[in-house]
């Protein structure tokens, strides 16, 4: 059975950075490119970032461009969203699915 387990979610204050990893069970990891999404209550699903399935290509989207970062370890089968200047509209469940809430995701919650 295929299933992602994501994990490193908490609470920053603004600016704080973060760390999510992503462990993927049930199949062969490096067939597949991996994606985070996040969604917050009473917003839509945002696909944040993808990388490819050697690691050599990443997408962000505008929101976290140039703040996160997206990496996979293919030795781990494990995919991570390292999150600087973290903001309180980062605030939200974090997914790495092939799509939003596909899983239990890990909360991210930045405040003061």
């Amino acid at each position: 059975q295929e299933r992602m387990v994501e994990t490193g979610g908490g609470w920053v204050q603004p600016g704080g950075s973060l760390t999510l990893s992503c462990a993927a069970f049930g199949f062969t990891f490096t067939e597949y490119i991996m994606v985070w999404y996040r969604q917050a209550p009473g917003k839509e699903c945002e696909l944040v970032a993808g990388i490819s399935r050697t690691g050599g290509s990443v997408r962000y989207a505008d929101s976290v461009k140039g703040r996160f970062t997206i990496v996979r370890d293919n030795t781990k089968n494990t995919t991570y969203l390292q999150m600087n200047n973290l903001r309180p509209e980062d605030t939200a469940a974090y997914y790495c699915t092939p799509r939003c809430a596909w899983s239990q995701g890990t909360q991210v919650t930045v405040s003061s």
